[in-house]
């Protein structure tokens, strides 16, 4: 079970703990609890995009009121995913950034170790990575010409092994640490033109033990079946 947020790491080398690494945040379990929420796992991303902020606009960004806004931050705060930004607060405001430009969960063990928070977890970041397709799709349309060209949602059934599975999705790591990430050096670097974009990638295992019947006679032979 892997599952990575809001960018990857070049290294496989990766620090543990949430407040680890200055730009890197690799899940334990309380980490793991913490943002097994939906709205405290959009807060993170959106202070990642957009830069620090405070709880009331933030709540104005996801639809939700001030109160619950900070709630949440507050609990992350005290997992170590965001701090109060001290230049920005003051006595009637306080600021949020956050501590990490990325998330990563690649822990087995824990995941045998906390079920339901490893499921409530990835369940939040299938819901917010569908989110965003919701909302490049609803703004597809006004894009300049040039962007809408690049837009994407593809799928390739394939059969393999666990290591083939492993060594592809490897691949597919290496192929994106090629470009530039979105960060402030990122930005500092990029050409005119360049905008944000986001590559999201499922790798699901689908096992059937039907699958490879016996007595098949072909591809697709036997019940239960799928293509696409």
């Amino acid at each position: 079970m892997r599952s990575t947020v809001r960018g990857m790491t070049e290294s496989s080398e990766r620090p543990h703990g949430p407040g680890a690494g200055a730009s890197e945040a690799v899940l334990d379990a309380k980490g793991l609890r913490a943002l097994a929420h939906p709205v405290r796992l959009q807060l993170v991303g959106l202070l990642r995009k957009h830069g620090p902020s405070t709880a009331t606009r933030l709540a104005e960004r996801l639809g939700v009121n001030s109160g619950t806004a900070s709630y949440h931050l507050r609990q992350l705060g005290a997992a170590g995913f965001v701090v109060e930004d001290a230049e920005r607060g003051n006595a009637r405001e306080r600021w949020w950034r956050a501590v990490h430009q990325s998330t990563w969960f690649d822990d087995p063990e824990l995941a045998e170790r906390e079920p339901e928070a490893a499921l409530a977890y990835l369940q939040s970041v299938a819901a917010t990575y569908t989110l965003r397709v919701q909302r490049a799709l609803n703004e597809l349309q006004t894009m300049p010409r040039a962007w809408r060209d690049t837009f994407d949602m593809s799928d390739w059934p394939l059969r393999l092994t666990p290591g083939e599975a492993s060594d592809l999705q490897e691949e597919l790591r290496a192929v994106v640490a090629r470009y530039r990430r979105d960060t402030p050096e990122g930005i500092a670097t990029a050409p005119e033109g360049a905008e944000r974009i986001s590559v999201i990638t499922h790798l699901l295992p689908e096992p059937d033990a039907s699958s490879a019947p016996a007595d098949s006679t072909g591809p697709g032979a036997g019940p239960g079946t799928e293509g696409s």
